[in-house]
């Protein structure tokens, strides 16, 4: 027991300087549940799903083997979203994730749904496949109202295509499929930071990360891809 006790400390340490650099935790999933039919999307937790309106009710999302599976129906006109409510002006995002073909991509998503300048409510995001992950500032660039209507419009100026340069940043990062992994994606004032086993993989700072309130997360794939112990901290 006593050459034990040291390390103990130590991971006890450990344990509550991560938990007080990260805030107090307001959600939490372990997907340890089953679901009462499998032929619509049935996650529970107050999670929702856009796979009425995008995919003809057809079933997007699984719980099974304690993950969320999410893959996108072949009737789909839309990637698959999966929301959960929350608030927060800084915090964090904890999750452990598994992509399990070259192809795909794991999005998370911050919306404020109340903030009307900007399409559906989108602030910033992360992308993160076998290869890289990248980050965007989506309030002050491409879901900005002006912005998106001048890019669908093909009528972008030359000042907003420079301007729309600025607002995200790709680090290239090798994943293998298959393999789980842990994610914490880290929002502070104007900076969102991504971190992947522990390790820093990609920051970027930005005006529109900084938006006072971010009130939906969402999980957004466009194929594939499996998620597990979620948790939601807020620092402020």
């Amino acid at each position: 027991m006593k050459k034990l006790f040291p390390v103990f400390v130590i991971l006890l340490i450990s344990f509550f300087s991560f938990a007080e650099e990260e805030g107090e935790l307001i959600f939490e999933d372990d997907f340890e549940r089953s679901e009462s039919q499998e032929e619509k999307d049935q996650p529970g937790n107050g999670w929702g799903t856009n796979s009425r309106t995008r995919a003809k009710g057809n079933k997007q999302v699984d719980l099974r083997d304690g993950a969320m599976y999410i893959y996108i129906h072949e009737e789909a006109d839309h990637g698959v979203s999966v929301t959960q409510p929350m608030e927060f002006t800084d915090g964090s995002v904890g999750m452990r994730f598994m992509l399990e073909h070259e192809k795909d991509v794991l999005g998370l998503n911050f919306a404020d749904l109340q903030y009307k300048a900007v399409h559906a409510g989108h602030l910033f995001m992360t992308k993160i496949s076998v290869k890289d992950i990248q980050i965007q500032d989506l309030k002050t660039g491409n879901m900005d109202l002006e912005m998106r209507e001048a890019r669908k419009a093909n009528s972008l100026t030359k000042e907003q295509k420079a301007l729309l340069e600025t607002k995200g940043a790709k680090f290239p990062n090798k994943l293998e499929v298959g393999e789980w992994y842990d994610l914490l994606v880290r929002v502070r004032g104007d900076r969102m930071a991504v971190l992947i086993d522990g390790e820093e993989v990609g920051s970027f700072q930005s005006e529109g990360i900084a938006h006072p309130t971010k009130r939906l997360l969402r999980i957004a794939v466009n194929r594939d891809a499996v998620v597990d112990d979620i948790k939601i901290w807020r620092t402020n």
